[in-house]
Order: structure tokens, then sequence, then C-alpha cells
């Protein structure tokens, strides 16, 4: 197969990337590394049927391609929130250039949806029935209804140009070559362990998530790619759920960090509760996570301590 990884160079596109190459096919990996980084493929460089471009999917680009995974769009508030404009761009027009190409080429395209288009869920847990419950002026929807309304775009061309789409839904995922900056609660919690910081939670810390490892993800979404009718949408996460207080605890510990929990405001639209409801994945992909929230992280803390140190 000749496979496009859009935010190929990132957390998740980078895993996808090391898997695809492992099972010989030939990948393209596209990233305008505004959070990529090229470090996180650098060995892929050396292999044959591995291509890195630079480009941003808001600019059409033409490529002979038989599967695409869209995963170009900043994930972390952080992140998303620093140009709103541009990242419901990327929901838009980059999704509206990758379903052309799709189109174009009969390829078949799969959409990284999120677990953020439930917003502050008065369903629990989330099955991909559930509407949501989204402030569309809030300061989250440039990314919560960039990816509604990049779901809306896949549907309707599978409806009206009879395009091979296929939608998942991540939840709350980890693992190595997350950013540091990330602002998420799992990297944010390690790398303030790590140096003995303040661990910062916000609200009072009774809020939940669920954590899926990356390599449980990205077996999921190879999967959802495989499905030869089932397009989706599926919830793609671990239904384990946690308050983020005691992630925020696990963490200390496992680090045996001298770190203090410190308390902030609750950000704006946080949502209170998220746990998906993977009925659906099972029975369809037969796929549920695998990788133990303990295991995960004990990796995840050794990738940073790898980065920690270094910045030293």
């Amino acid at each position: 197969m000749r496979i496009l990884v859009t935010g190929g160079a990132g957390f998740i596109g980078t895993h996808l990337c090391h898997r695809l190459i492992e099972a010989e096919n030939e990948v393209i990996c596209l990233d305008n590394f505004f959070t990529g980084q090229k470090n996180n493929i650098a060995d892929l460089l050396t292999y044959p049927n591995f291509e890195l471009i630079r480009h941003d999917i808001t600019q059409p680009i033409f490529l002979e391609v038989d599967q695409i995974y869209n995963l170009a769009c900043p994930a972390s508030p952080v992140h998303y929130q620093y140009n709103p404009v541009k990242t419901i761009k990327t929901n838009i027009l980059g999704t509206l250039n990758m379903l052309g190409l799709a189109k174009r080429v009969k390829a078949r395209i799969l959409q990284a949806s999120t677990s953020e288009v439930y917003g502050d869920p008065l369903q629990h847990p989330q099955k991909e029935e559930y509407w949501g419950n989204v402030n569309p002026i809030g300061i989250r929807s440039c990314y919560d209804e960039g990816k509604r309304t990049a779901e809306t775009l896949m549907m309707d061309y599978y409806r009206q140009n009879k395009v091979d789409v296929r939608i998942i839904r991540i939840f709350n995922t980890y693992g190595p070559f997350m950013h540091e900056n990330d602002g998420r609660v799992v990297s944010n919690f390690i790398v303030q362990a790590l140096r003995n910081k303040d661990i910062t939670v916000y609200g009072d810390g009774s809020q939940t998530r669920s954590f899926c490892y990356v390599d449980d993800l990205v077996s999921g979404m190879i999967k959802m790619m495989e499905q030869p009718d089932f397009i989706g949408p599926v919830n793609l996460g671990n239904p384990e759920e946690y308050t983020v207080l005691e992630l925020a605890q696990k963490i200390i510990k496992m680090v045996h960090s001298q770190s203090k929990v410190v308390f902030k405001p609750l950000p704006e639209n946080d949502p209170t509760r998220r746990r998906p409801d993977i009925t659906l994945a099972k029975e369809k992909l037969n796929w549920q996570p695998t990788i133990p929230v303990d295991q995960g992280l004990e990796k995840t803390i050794e990738y940073f301590r790898k980065v920690v140190s270094r910045d030293k």
C-alpha cells in the first residue's frame, strides 16, 4: 500500500508511520511542523519506502495514494488555541483538500476525530450516537466544532460522491513522543514530577479522563482502516476512568517525586467527565485496549526522563 499520513510527525502520527513502515508499506508523511517534530521520524528517513513532505494541508496537494490517514491538527488546548483561526481552517479546509484527493485517486480516507465532539457530555459513558454538548462560540470551539464539521464533510462526501471514508473518535491518548509542552495532563504531570516542580491541577481535580496508550490506539486505527464496510464513527479509547487528582498522585508515586499538587481555576468549557463506551469497537473491530495504565505510564515516564535530562 502507498499510504499518506497527514500530521505524520506529530505524536500519534509518529507511532502510526513507524507501524506502517514495519508492515512494509510505502509511507508519505506530510507535516507543516507546527507541533510535529522532525526528530520524531528522523530514524525513518533512511528507509527507501518512507518519504517526508513539509506541507500545510490547508493548501491542496496532488499525490497518488491508496489510503489517507488524516491526523493533521494540533490536539492540545495550548496549541490549538494559539491560533484558533488556523486550527479551524486545518479542520475544514484541510479535510476538504484530503477528501478531494481521496475522491480523485479513489483512496480510502480515515478521519482522526475526537472525543471533544461530545463537548462537556450529559451522557456518561459516551456512545457514538450521542450528539454532544458543545459550546459553538467558546474558546475550545475552533477544535471541537472544527472536528464536528470535519465529520460532517466526511459523511457528505461519502453520501454524495461515494468516497470511501472511515471516522474514529480518539479519547485521551498518551505515550512516548508526546510534546513536552503539550499542555495535556499526562505530559504536564510527568514533566513537572521529574523536575520536582509543583503539579498543576485545574479545578478540584475531581474531573475524570480515560487514558489510552498510543500503541493500543494505533492498532485500533489500522483495524478501522482495514474494515471492508464499517465506516464509523467509532470510539477508540480506554474505558478505565481516573480523576485528574488520582492521576497526579499516581505519577508522583511512580516517579518518586518531591512535587506537591497545587490547584488552579478550571479553564472555560473544560469537560467534567470523559469516558468512552467501546462496545462498537469490540463488536465491529474486535478491538479493545490491552496495555494497563501503569505499564503505559512507565514507558511514557522513561521517554520523558530522556527528554528532561537533555534539557538540563
